[in-house]
């Protein structure tokens, strides 16, 4: 059976980076029948936070990429926290059998020099004041360590190229390059699908294993995300944290749409990644680098808010409110159901993501418009602007159809009076029920807004445009 692991240090947010890395376990592990493995290698005890932890987890889970042992589920090798398995003494018995066979020993240093080893010793030393330890494993001389990669294939390197390499630190936890190979022997991982970044770790846990008579797993090393100046992908690139697209208002399968993208040769570009587990293999990723472009995602994302059923993308607009706590429209948002999908229905046409949505949409659900100094001063300001709008609030009185043609005709109709020009009229209009100048379309807006709305609006406007008249006489 197949089986990956996904094993992120809690030491700050979810990078995307580290998000498609678990993507591409996942989907190997799902389309082989085969299980995924959630570890916290948290032993950099300086770094590592379980705010960092929860952030990860919940993001993860928000991605719908679930584990299938790991934190909050357990399994037959648990704890999976590296933290909990060091307090254990997993890994000091693994590394007291790498003494006893030579292949490691005690490196003593003085308290204030810990880079210079004062001696060695393949017993453990007495603890003594001025003086710490480690234990270092003992590189091999003169050989070569090959493996092949599923990715890069038959790779080579030689030992004399790496010192002895510390695998157990003076507090007593083991170092990463140590902790993997325990963990993933002992969790049974035969399948590691990590960034190249990785690649210079690969030949010291192959060591390790050798030394230990283990058989190591099969390695896959992917290029890294790139920006735009093709360095790694980074925070002087722009956010990368998955939590600043969540906020942002990026849906989850889109993100994840446009992470496997990024490295998976697929036969199309818009797609939901839970549906296309048969078409993933690992001889399907490239070997090239991949750019990050912010702009593509937003696209992506925008093509999957359209694609949504309309009750599923009220039900996402919902929960995007609550978790950025964006709660001041969510009384008129629930009020009643029937009008906010009409209202994302003709809003989403023009955004791309629930921030953007959530701007567009205001207007429909305050009390009143919140007027935008440019229409105030272009439009509302004109001496024109009186007449205009008590003659539209007249024939919007009197009007039988409020569907969209019915309003589309009346509005032609006012603009056809030439109390002023069309898209004077128009404009005049879109900024009186709205308050903006940039709105869906016009004949859409008031259709959804309604007669009360509609003619409550218009009246409270006409009173502003008395307002400013009154202010200009004074």
């Amino acid at each position: 059976m197949i089986k990956c692991r996904f094993a992120p240090s809690p030491t700050g947010h979810m990078h995307v980076g580290g998000v498609r890395t678990a993507l591409f376990n996942w989907l190997f592990a799902k389309s082989q029948g085969g299980k995924m493995v959630l570890r916290i290698e948290d032993t950099d005890t300086e770094r590592s936070t379980r705010e960092s932890e929860e952030q990860i987890i919940n993001s993860l889970r928000w991605c719908g990429l679930n584990w299938d042992e790991g934190p909050d589920i357990g399994g037959p090798h648990g704890p999976y926290r590296q933290s909990e398995r060091t307090e254990q003494g997993i890994y000091n018995d693994i590394a007291e059998r790498l003494i006893k066979s030579g292949h490691a020993y005690y490196a003593i240093y003085k308290a204030d020099d810990p880079k210079t080893v004062v001696s060695t010793s393949a017993e453990r030393p007495q603890q003594k004041k001025g003086y710490t330890y480690t234990i270092k494993f003992k590189v091999p001389d003169n050989s070569d360590i090959i493996f092949k990669d599923l990715l890069k294939g038959e790779m080579k390197f030689s030992s004399d190229a790496f010192d002895d390499f510390v695998i157990v630190k003076s507090n007593g936890f083991p170092t990463y390059n140590f902790a993997v190979v325990v963990d993933d022997h002992m969790m049974e991982i035969n399948h590691v699908l990590r960034g190249e970044d990785h690649l210079s770790n690969t030949p010291k846990q192959i060591m390790i294993y050798e030394a230990l008579g283990w058989e190591p797993p099969k390695f896959m090393h992917i290029p890294l995300i790139l920006g735009h100046d093709r360095s790694p992908l980074s925070k002087r690139h722009g956010h990368t944290s998955v939590d600043h697209f969540r906020r942002e208002g990026y849906l989850s399968k889109a993100l994840m749409n446009y992470l496997a993208l990024l490295g998976w040769s697929v036969d199309q570009e818009i797609f939901d990644y839970t549906e296309k587990l048969k078409d993933f293999s690992p001889a399907s990723i490239s070997n090239k680098a991949v750019i990050f472009d912010y702009e593509k995602l937003e696209w992506i994302n925008g093509k999957h808010l359209r694609m949504l059923d309309i009750n599923e993308l009220v039900s996402q607009f919902e929960l995007w409110l609550r978790y950025t706590g964006k709660t001041d429209i969510m009384e008129s948002f629930v009020e009643n159901t029937g009008y906010t999908k009409e209202v994302l229905k003709i809003c989403r046409e023009k955004i791309n993501t629930l921030a953007q949505l959530y701007d567009f949409s205001m207007p429909f659900f305050t009390e009143e418009p919140e007027y935008d100094a440019m229409y105030v001063s272009k439009y509302l300001a004109k001496e024109w602007s009186l007449e205009l709008l008590s003659e539209a609030m007249r024939k919007f009185e009197d009007n039988p159809d409020w569907s969209v043609e019915g309003v589309e005709k009346l509005v032609r109709e006012l603009a056809e009076l030439k109390i002023t020009s069309k898209k004077n009229t128009f404009q005049t209009l879109r900024g009186a029920v709205t308050g903006r100048l940039v709105t869906p379309g016009l004949f859409e807006t008031i259709a959804v807004l309604g007669k009360d709305r509609t003619l409550e609006r218009l009246e409270i406007t006409l009173q502003l445009a008395e307002s400013l008249r009154d202010e200009e006489e004074e």
